[in-house]
């Protein structure tokens, strides 16, 4: 026969293992599968502490709309997008989703590059150099500077994304495209201007923060009778 004291713990113990497991199961249910909160909620960084953070998924704008244009005199054109959360979650869900896949596919690189440099961030730019003229048209990436809060940023580094990048050189309507590296104190809600052999980008900054702002009050306006 077990002694009533004995019974008593057994019953306690039992209550507790009990009261743990439903603890955990509603933990569970809580959390989707891997762990990560969805994005646009809490979890991810900045979500509930920069209110420029919006979910993704409802965002309309195209790549376009939010890309830096440059022109050199040699025919040269230059397309240069910010990989930055608070402006790629705008984007139409196909843009959003293949600039992050962009990114994901190029991850060791780019940690690569932030080891070696070892700043406290980073801003990553989707950057695609064309060619119009005939014959062969030169670039270089390194000498394309983004002006920003009374500074001229030059890259730190370059992960190339195209075959023959690294040749600096296009034929005829050929494009090569790479994630150009800078200094994480560029300030996107501040003016912003590129250039590539003094030739200053023709695209206006401010036009874009614009475009931005009313493309975010209508996300948080789609996004609210689903909450």
């Amino acid at each position: 026969m077990t002694h009533p004291v004995r019974r008593t713990a057994l019953a306690l113990l039992a209550c507790v293992a009990l009261s743990a497991c439903a603890s955990a199961g509603t933990a569970a249910a809580q959390v989707p599968p891997g762990g990560v909160p969805p994005a646009g909620q809490a979890g991810v960084s900045g979500d509930t502490l920069d209110p420029n953070w919006v979910p993704a998924g409802y965002g309309t704008l195209r790549q376009d709309d939010i890309a830096l244009k440059s022109s050199p005199a040699n025919g040269l054109q230059i397309r240069a997008i910010p990989l930055d959360e608070r402006f790629i979650r705008l984007l139409s869900p196909d843009s959003y989703r293949s600039l992050r896949e962009l990114q994901a596919s190029k991850a060791q690189a780019l940690l690569a590059v932030k080891e070696r440099n070892r700043l406290p961030s980073y801003s990553i730019w989707y950057v695609s150099f064309f060619a119009l003229e005939q014959g062969e048209t030169r670039f270089s990436p390194q000498e394309f500077i983004i002006a920003n809060t009374g500074r001229d940023f030059r890259p730190l580094d370059i992960v190339p994304l195209t075959p023959g990048f690294g040749e600096y050189r296009l034929k005829q309507r050929e494009v090569q495209s790479a994630l150009l590296v800078f200094d994480g104190q560029i300030d996107l809600n501040q003016p912003v201007t590129a250039q590539l052999e003094s030739v200053p980008s023709v695209t206006d900054w401010n036009t874009i923060l614009q475009r931005v702002e009313r493309e975010r009050a209508l996300v948080r306006s789609r996004v609210a009778p689903k909450r």
